[in-house]
């Protein structure tokens, strides 16, 4: 008796790890990874980056230069600094001008 391998073969091979799949669920994701930051701890960052920046009066900057020093993206830290306006009295922040991004101005009030 003679075996020929059909199109159809039904022998399972083990899969090599490049054909694994990840088989977690989205609770097992959650559970695997730490707990992101909250939007809080974002800005309270941002806004002790921004006093210092600004200790000897004033300080110009644009999102996507202080993107690395923060540990924030420049989405993130756009996002923030529209909070920071209304939330934080020692700082004055306002649009400076808009060049390619947009350029903000940050005074000490204190």
């Amino acid at each position: 008796m003679s075996t020929t391998s059909t199109p159809y073969d039904t022998t399972l091979e083990e899969p090599t790890t490049d054909q694994r799949t990840d088989t977690r669920t989205d609770a097992d994701a959650d559970d695997a990874d730490e707990e992101p930051e909250d939007t809080r701890s974002k800005a309270e960052r941002l806004a002790a980056f921004l006093r210092q920046e600004a200790k000897d009066g004033e300080t110009y900057f644009k999102a996507k230069f202080i993107a690395d020093d923060v540990g924030l993206s420049p989405k993130e830290i756009g996002a923030l600094i529209v909070q920071l306006q209304d939330s934080v009295a020692d700082l004055e922040i306002e649009k400076w001008s808009y060049t390619g991004a947009t350029t903000w101005r940050v005074c000490r009030t204190d």
